[in-house]
């Protein structure tokens, strides 16, 4: 093994485990909608439920996601990529022009994800040049039919599934 690498080397290495795609929204301390892509998300416990998703500690909307913040997490169908790309501000364009609603709790709902959950921060962790975020999930909705956009490698790719090979 190699015990000397780059960080180029390093996100390399880590490209090699795909990840699904989400976006997460929440709101800006001016109560304005705020988004961003993320792909460090991951489940934690069914009971109580809670997942965790991390963000960079350079990001500017890291303070929206403290302790007691709601967000509202999208997992992104796979002919999506192009709202992965405006969150992730490659594409340019003004979030509220987007096929959108407001859920229940006021959050931002991006129209025709795969899945989505609603939680509330329960803590933030030190995570070297991100911040872990632990939150409980308050409520689902998901639709098992369509396919969650991945990225591996780099880029942006889909599941082909084996309808035989479910568990």
């Amino acid at each position: 093994m190699q015990t000397q690498f780059s960080s180029l080397e390093l996100r390399q290495a880590f490209s090699s485990f795909p990840t699904g795609v989400t976006v997460i929204t929440g709101l800006g301390s001016d109560k304005k909608p705020i988004g961003i892509t993320i792909s460090s998300f991951n489940t934690v416990s069914l009971s109580p439920p809670l997942i965790l998703w991390s963000i960079g500690k350079q990001s500017d909307l890291k303070d929206c996601f403290s302790v007691g913040q709601r967000q509202l997490i999208h997992v992104l169908e796979a002919n999506q990529k192009d709202l992965a790309l405006i969150f992730a501000k490659q594409i340019k364009k003004n979030i509220l022009e987007l096929n959108h609603s407001i859920n229940s709790s006021g959050l931002y709902q991006l129209a025709d994800c795969a899945a989505y959950y609603e939680c509330e921060t329960v803590a933030v962790h030190d995570g070297g040049d991100h911040q872990i975020i632990v939150a409980r999930v308050l409520a689902i909705e998901h639709d098992p039919d369509l396919q969650p956009l991945l990225f591996a490698h780099s880029q942006f790719t889909q599941l082909a599934f084996d309808p035989e090979g479910s568990l």
